[in-house]
């Protein structure tokens, strides 16, 4: 079974972290999960959620303060790590090597290891600052993909919206998700 770790950090945007999580146990992956204290208070204001509603999702949680944590070390089995959505401070974090918790220490780890790390910034306007740290993280290896949803399969609800992203995320982690609305071109123009 393949092992992915799953950062919540206090950005707006929760709804993308629960279709992940959704999504990767449809596809019977285990996710191990760290939430930081701003994504605990965000995941109630935008879902009404905590913590252990998103248990039946989350193979494990981890302290953000453990550094012990098996994401921790490169020795780990994990086959890479989402950090969605992704603040400017955590980016800010992972771009300039700044390990203050665990989810700078596991993102820093995925990169050394060359292992898929994904971060969903999420901000904006964007200032000189955020787009440099967006370019070091980039440099460094870092997948960044913004919560920019498509919408030419013309989503029906935020949540389908968000799953598509979800989806593309997953994608990013080398996880193939059936069913996902995928740009095929313009139809023929005889069909259009």
């Amino acid at each position: 079974m393949k092992k992915v770790v799953l950062a919540i950090t206090g950005a707006t945007g929760a709804v993308y972290a629960l279709e992940f999580l959704k999504i990767c146990q449809s596809l019977e992956l285990e996710v191990h999960g760290l939430l930081s204290e701003a994504g605990a208070q965000v995941l109630g204001l935008e879902l009404g959620m905590s913590r252990t509603d998103l248990d039946p999702y989350v193979a494990k949680w981890h302290d953000v303060h453990d550094f012990a944590a098996p994401m921790s070390s490169g020795s780990s089995d994990f086959s890479g790590m989402a950090v969605l959505p992704c603040t400017m401070g955590s980016l800010a974090a992972i771009a300039n090597g700044v390990c203050g918790n665990l989810i700078h220490r596991a993102a820093d780890v995925m990169l050394k290891e060359r292992r898929p790390l994904v971060l969903a910034v999420r901000e904006t306007p964007l200032n000189k600052t955020h787009l440099t740290n967006m370019l070091k993280a980039h440099e460094a290896g870092a997948i960044i993909c913004p919560p920019m949803p498509a919408l030419y399969h013309r989503p029906r609800s935020i949540e389908e919206m968000a799953r598509q992203y979800a989806g593309r995320v997953a994608g990013l982690l080398g996880v193939t998700v059936e069913g996902l609305a995928r740009w095929q071109g313009l139809p023929p123009e005889d069909e259009a």
